[in-house]
């Protein structure tokens, strides 16, 4: 999971680069007015296609993205759009030796109201073949 997560966060940071981002378990104060992004992993169950050591570790990379309150939807959908393009269907990402493949085109979610921000999601989901050593 570490490679695969390394793998995608370091994609994410080619149209990142200087926005602020909240990892997971990384503390992070957001400032009012500002728009930030937050990273979540989460893991499916993985599949064991045949038997042996190897197993498919799959998922999705969740990235809210949260933006001022009545400000309009523009700006949140650009970058929703831009994290899209970042990671097209069939692009592979490589990390400590382990490839990771984007298995769709990235879903981009309705926006709507959470706290103070307005908030857009954007799912991208992958699939990674391991081996046990």
């Amino acid at each position: 999971m570490k490679a695969v997560r390394q793998a995608l966060e370091t994609q994410l940071a080619t149209v990142s680069s200087g926005f602020p981002t909240a990892y997971e378990n990384v503390k992070y104060e957001p400032v009012t007015g500002t728009a930030w992004q937050e990273i979540v992993m989460m893991s499916a169950e993985p599949l064991n296609p045949e038997m042996g050591n190897g197993w498919m570790e799959r998922g999705y990379l969740q990235i809210n993205l949260r933006y001022p309150l009545d400000a309009g939807p523009g700006a949140a959908e650009t970058r929703a759009e831009t994290i899209r393009d970042a990671f097209p269907r069939g692009a592979t990402f490589v990390a400590d030796g382990v490839s990771t493949l984007i298995e769709r085109t990235p879903e981009i979610g309705p926006g709507r109201a959470d706290d103070d921000w307005y908030l857009k999601t954007v799912k991208i989901r992958y699939f990674s073949n391991l081996q046990r050593s």
